[in-house]
C-alpha cells in the first residue's frame, strides 16, 4: 500500500492470467486502475476517491514514481508495469484467451487510430466498440456496444475514468473495464514514446516533459508525491 492505496503486487504475466482467468468464470465485474504519483497525491486530498481506488480489483504499479516508493518503505513491488504497455500484454495473450475489446475516450479518432494500430500488430483482437464518449448527451441515452465486451479500455483521464467506470460498469455490458490515461495518444502514434533505454531508466516522465513543456504544473505532482513518501518513512520509523 502506497499512501493509503492499495496496489497490486504480481507480475504482468501473473495479473493478465488472473484477469483472463475472471473473464472465463463470468464472476463478479474486474475494475483495472494504474495509479501513478499524481493518480496517488490526487487521492490524499479527496478520500471518496480514494475510497474507489481502494475497491479495484487490479491496482498496477504504473509511474516510477511509484515503484521507487515500494522500495522506499520496504515493499517493493516485483515490477514496474506501465499501463501502455499492459494494453499490449493483454492484447498478446488474448490470442490464446480469445477476448472482445471496446477503446472508449480521447479526442479526434485517437481511440480509432489505437484500436487500429493494435489490430496491426494483433490480427486476432475482436474489436467490437470504438468511441469517444459511451452516453449520448444530447438523448440522454447510450450508443452501447453490439455485443458484450470483456475488457473496455477507458480513456477519460484521472480521476473521471476512474469515477466513470466505478459509477456505470454494473449497468454496463462489460465484463472489465481498465483506466488507461494518456495510452492511446502513446499507442495510436499521437505522441512519440521515450526510447527503451530511457524507460528503462525510469525517465520517461523527462522526456515527455521535455517534448511538452506545458506538463510542468503536472510534474510537480512528482515533488509532492516524493515529499509526502519521505514524510511516510520518516514517521513509520519513529
Amino acid at each position: 500500500m502506497i499512501m493509503g492505496v492499495g496496489i497490486t503486487d504480481a507480475t504482468e504475466e501473473e495479473i493478465s492470467k488472473y484477469i483472463f482467468k475472471g473473464l472465463k468464470e463470468k464472476g463478479e465485474k474486474l475494475i483495472i486502475i494504474t495509479p501513478n504519483p499524481e493518480i496517488l497525491v490526487y487521492a490524499t486530498k479527496h478520500p471518496e476517491y480514494k475510497l474507489k481506488l481502494n475497491k479495484a480489483d487490479v491496482a498496477l504499479p504504473d509511474g516510477v514514481g511509484v515503484f521507487l516508493a515500494g522500495l522506499l518503505v520496504g515493499k517493493p513491488f516485483k515490477e514496474r508495469i506501465p499501463g501502455v504497455d499492459f494494453i499490449e500484454e493483454l492484447c498478446r495473450n488474448s490470442a490464446k484467451n480469445p477476448v472482445s475489446m471496446g477503446f472508449l475516450g480521447g479526442r479526434g479518432g485517437v481511440a480509432k487510430r489505437t484500436a487500429e494500430r493494435l489490430q496491426e500488430k494483433y490480427p486476432w483482437i475482436d474489436v467490437v466498440f470504438i468511441g469517444e464518449d459511451w452516453f449520448d448527451k444530447d438523448k440522454n441515452t447510450h450508443y452501447g456496444a453490439k455485443k458484450t465486451i470483456d475488457i473496455l479500455f477507458v480513456a477519460f483521464g484521472f480521476p473521471k475514468q476512474e469515477e466513470w467506470i466505478f459509477d456505470h460498469l454494473e449497468d454496463l455490458p462489460v465484463k472489465a473495464a481498465m483506466g488507461v490515461g494518456g495510452s492511446f495518444d502513446y499507442i495510436s502514434g499521437d505522441v512519440v514514446r521515450a526510447p527503451f533505454i530511457i524507460r528503462a531508466m525510469g525517465l520517461e516522465w523527462l522526456f515527455r516533459l521535455v517534448r511538452q513543456p506545458w506538463r510542468i504544473k503536472r510534474q510537480l505532482a512528482l515533488v509532492e508525491f516524493m515529499f509526502l513518501i519521505v514524510k511516510e518513512v520518516v514517521k513509520s520509523s519513529l
